[in-house]
């Protein structure tokens, strides 16, 4: 019975480096993943790293399984840095939130001088042979 309580403190300690070994790993595949869905969707994956933002506990296939947040940063014309997250359950992508085009979009076939729009609708010139209402 003395010699558990001696190996005690050394299971704990393999515990400990097995657990931070899978979250790096973890962390690896999320990086690769974000790559991936950065040029997929034609964004540029900032600083390449992600960040472990949260965990949470998810219904999958019946079973109760941890699902991992990761944080990033992603630029869309290489002069901005917005959010970006994806979520993996094991080494699977579940889920993936990126900033959209259309919010950045600052009135590029507008010309000089055009007072910033406030909507974000975008009107669309008259179609030939038709007259624009004011």
């Amino acid at each position: 019975m003395d010699g558990l309580f001696e190996l005690l403190p050394l299971l704990i300690l393999l515990a400990i480096v097995g657990l931070w070994l899978k979250l790096s790993r973890a962390r690896e595949m999320a990086v690769a993943e974000a790559r991936r869905q950065c040029e997929r969707h034609g964004l540029q994956l900032l600083d390449e790293t992600v960040g472990l933002s949260g965990v949470r506990v998810r219904p999958v296939h019946g079973q109760r399984r941890l699902e991992r947040c990761y944080s990033f940063e992603v630029s869309i014309d290489g002069n901005d840095r917005e959010p970006g997250r994806l979520w993996m359950v094991g080494s699977h992508f579940t889920g993936l939130s990126l900033p959209t085009i259309e919010a950045r979009m600052r009135d590029d076939h507008d010309g000089p001088g055009t007072p910033p729009r406030t909507s974000n609708v975008i009107p669309l010139p008259p179609r030939d042979g038709q007259r624009r209402l004011h």
